[in-house]
């Protein structure tokens, strides 16, 4: 491991980061236990990532990565705007299901640095988070929304209610369903109602 390029330890880390985080959660994510995952002293991710908070933006960066190839595959077929943003909601809370640990880290800022750069020249995590809102706005604001970053705002928020709601099984439970959906409503059509709540139950 001596002669390992920088570049490749660097994002083994990362690696290790993501398996850990989708295996055991956010609190399997220290760095000490990074390091001895990958292999290095517990020193190691420190010459590649000056902070912890640093390291863990690279690796919700990863999630949100993937979250935007999931926004890409959701606009694929050029939907109405409506129809898009359904779309959008579905593959956000199916994502959330799915990836539940790292979904949890994406969103929690109180443990990532949004704003600074690392020393790789990687793009600030804010970079690549806030196209994905801005995408959800425009879409929102073509659907007639007289204030649509508001709107957008309040459509995430209840979206990932859903999301909290339903990965915790409190959802599944009031509604009589199981958390796979297979009785009672669907997720989907939860997603839905909350579509519709706040663009209004009109076509597109």
């Amino acid at each position: 491991m001596a002669n390992e390029p920088d570049g490749s330890l660097r994002e083994r880390l990362i690696d290790v980061g993501v398996e850990l985080v989708t295996s055991e959660g956010t609190g399997s994510l220290g760095l000490r236990e990074i390091a001895r995952r990958a292999g290095v002293s517990h020193g190691a991710p420190r010459r590649y990532f000056p902070t912890h908070q640093s390291l863990l933006s690279a690796i919700a960066r990863r999630g949100f990565g993937d979250l935007g190839t999931r926004f890409l595959a959701a606009g694929a077929a050029r939907p109405a705007p409506r129809e898009h943003v359904r779309a959008l909601g579905r593959a956000y809370v199916g994502y959330a299901l799915e990836q539940r640990g790292m979904f949890e880290l994406m969103f929690r800022h109180d443990l990532l640095d949004s704003t600074g750069r690392e020393p790789s020249g990687a793009p600030r995590l804010r970079e690549q988070t806030l196209p994905l809102f801005t995408l959800l706005t425009r879409l929102v604001g073509a659907c007639g929304a007289a204030e649509p970053e508001v709107t957008a705002a309040a459509l995430w928020a209840g979206l990932h209610g859903v999301a909290q709601l339903w990965g915790y099984g409190s959802l599944p439970l009031v509604l009589g369903a199981d958390a796979t959906g297979d009785s009672g409503p669907p997720v989907d059509a939860l997603v839905d109602a909350v579509v519709d709540a706040h663009l209004g139950t009109a076509a597109a």
